[in-house]
């Protein structure tokens, strides 16, 4: 049977020490006679695994004593609104830069809540770099800058934290968290939909500091208030109780693989490697990002000759390279290599695509 190799950009490939293990414990946890998925969130065991899973992503990510862990449910794009509803305040105003479809679509949301200022985008250039910080318009009195630190779309990522002083630093970490080490104490906000690095879909992890929580006005709903999911430790309604199992999982396989620096060298390495082969193909393949702000975790590239990227998919389909196909919006291809694959699954795409040169270029 052919090996399969996973590159799609969420939900996303899963450790498979993780799955194996979520398998084996799917029917009776920790010999309690129950699954995960059917015991009550308010019992002692599945109070065992969201308070390890918190511990563990508190020592994964440094996270200080100040901040709040929430795990909460509908994804990423729950918190384009959440957001606004707590943290706007009085001021009305948040500033956004925007860096490809992902902050668009945080921008437009917060809108319908207050004024949100652009101060950069490089939407210009289809989205294919990020606006050097010293051009950034800030407004002065914002009550946070929004950021998407990777754009899971067009493969653009920050190697770098902006610095807007005393404004909370909110960003929207979906699909490089866990992959590089990060000083939590630089951001206000820093939320995560979990379906790429950290599990299963429809749970979002919240790390919000303390201050910032308690700003919701009267008319935001009971359910989107962050101090009410603060004051019930994520408790305040049934969480995605088997998601948060499984994000726990991933916690302990990332700690074990050497945490988030160990994990970090060997993203690099895999993002290395299909780089150089992509720039090395003498134009066969192009990425077409800034060299300075490409992605370790989403790398889309086009064939010089784009009636070839059809016979590439179907092959790379048959090779079990599966979920190649870039974005409805952009086209080409784009490989998601999260922290989940394995190196053995880069090597596989490199070969391919450098016998598909052979035999088509």
């Amino acid at each position: 049977m052919t090996t399969i190799y996973n590159f799609s950009a969420g939900p996303a490939v899963l450790p498979k020490d993780v799955l194996q293990q979520a398998q084996q414990e799917l029917l009776d946890w920790h010999g309690s006679g129950m699954s995960v998925m059917e015991m009550s969130h308010r019992g002692p065991e599945f109070g065992q695994i969201i308070t390890e899973a918190e511990a563990d992503l508190r020592e994964l990510m440094g996270i200080p004593a100040n901040y709040k862990v929430l795990f909460l449910q509908g994804g990423a794009t729950s918190q384009f609104a959440m957001v606004p509803m707590n943290l706007l305040g009085d001021k009305g105003v948040a500033d956004f830069v925007n860096t490809g479809q992902w902050s668009s679509k945080a921008i437009k949301e917060a809108k319908k809540f207050g004024t949100a200022n652009v101060v950069a985008s490089s939407e210009d250039r289809n989205y294919s770099y990020i606006p050097d910080q010293a051009s950034w318009n800030l407004s002065g009195d914002a009550a946070y800058l929004h950021y998407t630190p990777n754009e899971t779309i067009g493969g653009v990522e920050y190697h770098w934290v902006p610095n807007v002083g005393e404004v909370p630093l909110v960003a929207d970490m979906s699909s490089n968290i866990l992959s590089r080490p990060v000083d939590v104490s630089k951001f206000g906000l820093i939320y995560a939909g979990a379906q790429k690095n950290i599990g299963p879909s429809g749970l979002v992890i919240v790390i919000v500091r303390e201050d910032l929580i308690g700003k919701a006005g009267k008319s935001v709903p009971t359910m989107f208030d962050y101090k009410v999911h603060a004051e019930n430790d994520s408790m305040y309604n049934t969480p995605a109780t088997f998601a948060v199992y499984v994000a726990g999982l991933i916690f302990k396989w990332l700690k074990a693989k050497g945490g988030v620096a160990g994990i970090e060298q060997v993203n690099i390495a895999k993002a290395d490697r299909l780089y150089q082969l992509i720039d090395g193909s003498g134009g066969f393949y192009s990425n077409p990002v800034a060299l300075d702000c490409r992605s370790r975790m989403n790398i889309p590239f086009r064939l010089r000759d784009e009636a070839l990227e059809n016979p590439f998919l179907k092959l790379a389909d048959a090779a079990g390279l599966l979920q190649l196909k870039g974005h409805k919006s952009v086209g080409g291809m784009r490989a998601s290599i999260y922290n989940a694959m394995p190196r053995e699954g880069v090597e596989a795409l490199a070969g391919f695509m450098s016998e598909f040169q052979r035999t088509h270029g």
